[in-house]
């Protein structure tokens, strides 16, 4: 269920986030043989890289040991690879608390990825608009391996809405960002994606698999997905697909609270609208 912080004062927003387990971040081991036999593969490297993805949101601190946990690497060579990682700026070290942070090397890499994302400055502003009408949020989202994550983000000026950010990761086979993502993706990368949900979570793939179905057959005639409770009970989307001119997929939605956002109001108002808003960026982008 979601979790309400109440109001410290008169006119304050409520922060309404998902109480939702950690994060799964998807963390490779590369000890299968494909990885093994592959001369342009690093392991090295890629275990390096993969130590970055240990850190979450409001996960500042991080010891060897729940580093070595997480990427099921013995403690020395996590320590090697936080090491090095340290010395080259992806890490802070910091003695006292004996314990990693994310250095400014990861944060100039990612601005230099968002900086190049020219439809954050076509979107925000249509995004806004809409976001103010559905009185929710709006959001463009990547894939990253088994999520969604938002590299844009604005919000409502209403008194109550979904708290999220840049950087926020959603579920890719539950929510209506993911759903669209996959529903617009090649036969074969939705089936590699699916079948790696699947293995992830056998119990839950009757109910993931069904969602998916319809979010399918959604968007085959509507032109986009829902998710009416289906990751968190407390919480209503709608997600658009949307194709980057340099390839890159994306998509994006829009969502709040379920009591704001009825099931009617998202299939004949706000969808629609999100589908519309997604056109006129994709116009925007062909003027270019």
């Amino acid at each position: 269920m979601t979790a309400f912080a109440p109001d410290t004062k008169a006119g304050d927003k409520r922060d309404m986030r998902p109480n939702q387990p950690p994060e799964h971040r998807d963390i490779a081991r590369f000890d299968d043989e494909p990885y093994e036999t592959d001369r342009q593969f690093v392991t090295a490297l890629a275990r390096g890289l993969e130590l970055l993805r240990c850190f979450g949101l409001k996960e500042r601190h991080l010891g060897l040991t729940e580093l070595a946990r997480r990427t099921g690497l013995p403690k020395g060579t996590v320590a090697r690879l936080a090491g090095t990682l340290a010395k080259l700026g992806y890490l802070r070290y910091d003695e006292p608390l004996g314990k990693y942070s994310l250095g400014t090397g990861v944060l100039s890499l990612g601005y230099a990825m968002l900086s190049n994302l020219d439809i954050r400055d076509l979107a925000r502003p249509l995004m806004q608009e809409l976001a103010e009408y559905a009185g929710c949020s709006v959001a463009i989202g990547v894939r990253d391996r088994l999520s969604m994550m938002y590299v844009e983000w604005v919000r409502s000026s209403a008194p109550i809405t979904v708290m999220r950010s840049i950087g926020t990761r959603l579920p890719i086979a539950t929510t209506s960002m993911g759903r669209a993502y996959l529903a617009a993706a090649t036969d074969a990368e939705r089936n590699a994606v699916l079948d790696q949900v699947r293995a992830q979570d056998e119990p839950a793939w009757p109910r993931i698999e069904s969602g998916m179905g319809e979010a399918i057959k959604d968007y085959a005639t509507r032109g986009f997905c829902l998710s009416y409770g289906d990751w968190d009970a407390d919480i209503a989307s709608v997600g658009v697909p949307f194709m980057a001119p340099d390839g890159t997929q994306m998509a994006f939605n829009c969502g709040g609270p379920a009591f704001v956002l009825s099931r009617d109001k998202l299939e004949n108002d706000i969808g629609p609208r999100l589908v519309a808003l997604v056109k006129r960026v994709e116009a925007a982008i062909g003027r270019r």
